[in-house]
């Protein structure tokens, strides 16, 4: 199987109760995740006016 690398995780916080933030390399998306105990969500992250945080792609490690 061919490893896929369109997600990057650009920042990570904590043991037991997670968060982090992923980018979508093909969009520049970023994505929160958050997981505590057996239960965990996934959500697009916003700005202060409720639109997407983009990270344009050349800020991006390959």
């Amino acid at each position: 199987m061919k490893a896929d690398n369109r997600f990057i995780k650009t920042y990570t916080q904590g043991r037991v109760t997670v968060m982090e933030i992923w980018v979508d390399r093909e969009t520049g998306v970023n994505y929160i995740y958050h997981a505590a105990g057996y239960s965990g969500g996934l959500t697009v992250l916003l700005d202060k006016d409720g639109k997407p945080v983009i990270t344009p792609q050349m800020d991006l490690p390959y």
